[in-house]
């Protein structure tokens, strides 16, 4: 395995344990947007520049700033927040556990292909137009749902934020 695939995963698990155990929002915020980079290294070294720099762009960018708004928004401490049950957290546990032995289960008959040779290798795979080309044909009818759920949602956070008259601003 390549060198730097292994220390991407070693920063992207250990930064996605940091999201999981951290008691504070915001530095869990921060450690997620560290995983969005790994995973954008592991992009690109799979050559799909494309989705590395929309990784960044959207996720690591838009997504964790409106996160981040969010959190300070709301203005979370630990006299607003209920302790969680011991009993929440051994379901949690329990949950999880299955989850990661289903996972073993059915990761555990997969053979893995021989190595790709020079000739096999198709280097266009990750571009732009490739992308483009298997999104207007092969999954066009996900694409275009995808695109009316997020219609939906915009409409549902307009008329959620939308205010009626005669409310009080604070």
């Amino acid at each position: 395995m390549h060198p730097l695939f292994l220390f991407l995963s070693f920063v992207a698990l250990l930064s996605a344990l940091g999201v999981v155990f951290t008691k504070n929002p915001v530095h869990s915020v921060l450690f997620l947007i560290l995983t969005f980079f790994t995973i954008s290294g592991h992009y690109l070294l799979l050559n799909a520049q494309f989705l590395a720099a929309v990784n960044i762009i959207i996720y690591a960018g838009a997504i964790m700033v409106l996160f981040l708004f969010v959190i300070m928004f709301l203005n979370l401490n630990e006299l607003t927040e209920p302790q969680k049950p011991a009993l929440a957290k051994i379901a949690a546990a329990i949950a999880g556990g299955s989850l990661l032995l289903i996972l073993v289960a059915a990761l555990k008959d997969i053979v893995p292909t021989g190595a790709v040779t020079g000739t096999a290798f198709n280097s266009q795979i990750g571009m732009v137009d490739q992308l483009g080309l298997k999104l207007y044909t092969d999954f066009l009818l996900p694409f275009e749902l995808a695109s009316v759920l997020f219609l939906i949602a915009m409409v549902g956070a307009v008329m959620l934020g939308k205010r009626e008259t005669g409310e009080r601003n604070f």
